[in-house]
């Protein structure tokens, strides 16, 4: 694999938070900046763009927006249908509507974990403890 150097100016406070993060982990500063930068980009499977733009703006949102994004859930109704569709599939199996509906929920859950994840970690990654949020229980 190729490299390329960069210069890039950072925030003094954002490279104090780094060079701590470098020190507790007996890494360099440039290390630590690569992680976060590899863990920021997507490996290999592209997201579709309209999802692409959403995770970008994400990280022009203030703390608070993304602690309320971080906490968000899908509306209970659609909870509550997509384990209703789960249940009747479990037991009947499912019409070929209910199957499409169902793909329908799964994506918008699968959608709404995205956003929350990429939220929390940009919490993180501004030095907030996101504990609690792990530990709050249902994800949905």
């Amino acid at each position: 694999m190729t490299a390329q150097d960069v210069l890039i100016r950072l925030p003094q406070a954002l490279f104090d938070q780094l060079q701590a993060r470098a020190a507790r982990r007996q890494r360099t500063v440039a290390d630590e900046i690569l992680d976060v930068l590899t863990g920021a980009t997507p490996a290999t499977e592209a997201l579709p763009d309209e999802l692409e733009r959403v995770l970008a703006h994400l990280a022009h949102l203030d703390d608070a927006t993304l602690w309320q994004t971080a906490r968000s859930r899908i509306p209970s109704e659609a909870s509550e249908r997509l384990e209703a569709l789960n249940l009747k599939y479990q037991r009947a199996g499912r019409t070929p509507p209910e199957h499409a509906e169902s793909n329908e929920l799964v994506h918008l859950y699968e959608r709404s974990m995205l956003v929350r994840a990429q939220a929390i970690a940009l919490l993180k990654q501004r030095g907030h403890d996101v504990s609690s949020l792990a530990s709050s229980g249902s994800l949905v």
